[in-house]
């Protein structure tokens, strides 16, 4: 038997009184016992935390999948579409830019789309005057909260700001330029509700459209009416000026007073050449103071007196003939220029009537309001799939964006 001679590991003492601890006494127990306490209370939050990460993709996607799934296939109301399609169309020299389509078969017809007008409508149904406009025609709160909307898609807001964001997503209309056509498809809760609000629409577009070709037409007639009137009022105070004047002047054409005038004084004239050609042959074999020279002599004087009376009457006063005439003759033009503005207004007037009518707008329907036999909305299948694709690429997203961040601290 041998007896292990291996030395004994030295021993180690110490004072016990020496260690910072002793020298503290009880007063390093409250911190451990704190310190212990938090970490207790923390643990479970880590744990929580720790396992939401480790489940972070059935959290953030497949759960909320599910009660999108759950929502769409088990308790989405039914929506039913109905769909009508129409034009608006105006005369073919008024619309322009090349067409094809519906929209060349129209201009072949002496009709084509006007765009403008259609833009216009289109823009009407999507909008608070189409919601105002319905509200004396058809109760759209009653038609939005029927019975079998459901919670999520029914109308819960009846303030008008409200309730037209929740018809826009109920209404739409869609524009084609190259054909014009313009669909508007209509989603309720019931077929007939969608075809009646539908027809309603349609017959709102078509006043619409009749107000704006009869404000154009009547813009287009507003200036040639005016200067008719205009021109009237002309022609009127000139021919009022120039029965004042007559009356003033006592003759109804001053002109041919002048006329008459100026012949009575050239007989005079000639009347008066004769006598003095008289007076000068029974000069030659006559004596004096012979009676047929006296009178011959008397008769010029006369001639000569009537003569210069006449010029003196139709020359000299504010009766003279030469203002008379002058103002009778501006008269008179100013007459003949209001008649011939009358006459341009009144040709002008009727070709703002040809263009007006063919500036004139029609709304022509292609397809009629349909009555829905199968729901098209809400698409089940498709928004469920949907849902899920597009919570896995934003789940995917953000952790790239973790990963990012992390990587960036390190």
């Amino acid at each position: 038997m041998k007896i292990s001679t291996k030395p004994s590991p030295p021993t180690t003492s110490f004072d016990v009184s020496a260690t910072p601890a002793a020298d503290a006494g009880w007063a390093g127990t409250p911190d451990t016992a704190g310190e212990a306490a938090a970490g207790g209370q923390g643990r479970p939050l880590r744990r929580l935390a720790a396992w939401a990460a480790r489940r972070a993709f059935l959290l953030a996607v497949v759960l909320p999948s599910l009660l999108g799934a759950a929502y769409f296939l088990g308790i989405a109301a039914d929506q039913y579409v109905s769909e009508a399609r129409f034009v608006v169309r105006g005369r073919a020299g008024t619309a322009g830019g090349g067409l094809s389509g519906l929209g060349s078969l129209l201009g072949g017809a002496g009709l084509a789309p006007s765009h403008e007008e259609a833009q216009a409508v289109r823009d009407f149904l999507a909008s608070h005057g189409a919601v105002d406009a319905l509200g004396g025609r058809v109760d759209l709160v009653a038609i939005f909260t029927r019975p079998e909307a459901d919670w999520l898609s029914r109308l819960w807001w009846t303030d008008p700001e409200r309730l037209t964001r929740y018809f826009t997503s109920m209404v739409t209309a869609s524009y084609d330029t190259t054909s014009g056509l313009i669909t508007l498809r209509v989603r309720s809760f019931r077929p007939e509700d969608s075809r009646r609000l539908a027809e309603e629409l349609l017959v709102l577009s078509e006043a619409l459209v009749n107000r704006m070709s009869e404000r154009a037409r009547e813009d287009a007639l507003r200036i040639a009416r005016e200067e008719v009137a205009i021109a009237e009022r002309r022609v009127i105070a000139a021919r009022e000026a120039l029965t004042a004047l007559r009356a003033r002047q006592q003759a109804l054409d001053p002109s041919r007073g002048a006329a008459i005038a100026t012949e009575t004084i050239g007989q005079l004239e000639g009347q008066l050449t004769v006598a003095r050609a008289e007076l000068e042959a029974r000069s030659r074999f006559m004596r004096p103071d012979n009676p047929g020279l006296l009178e011959v002599r008397n008769r010029i004087a006369a001639l000569e007196r009537q003569i210069a009376e006449e010029r003196q009457r139709h020359t000299a006063g504010g009766t003279a003939l030469a203002g008379q005439l002058a103002e009778y003759d501006r008269l008179m033009l100013e007459r003949e220029l209001a008649d011939r503005q009358l006459a341009s207004a009144v040709a002008s007037l009727e070709q703002a009537r040809v263009e007006a009518q063919r500036q004139q707008v029609f709304l022509a329907r292609v397809v009629e309001p349909n009555l829905a036999e199968y729901p098209l909305y809400p698409r089940r299948i498709m928004n469920s799939i949907g849902l899920f694709v597009g919570l896995a690429v934003l789940y995917g997203i953000a952790r790239l964006l973790i990963a990012g961040m992390r990587e960036h601290a390190a």
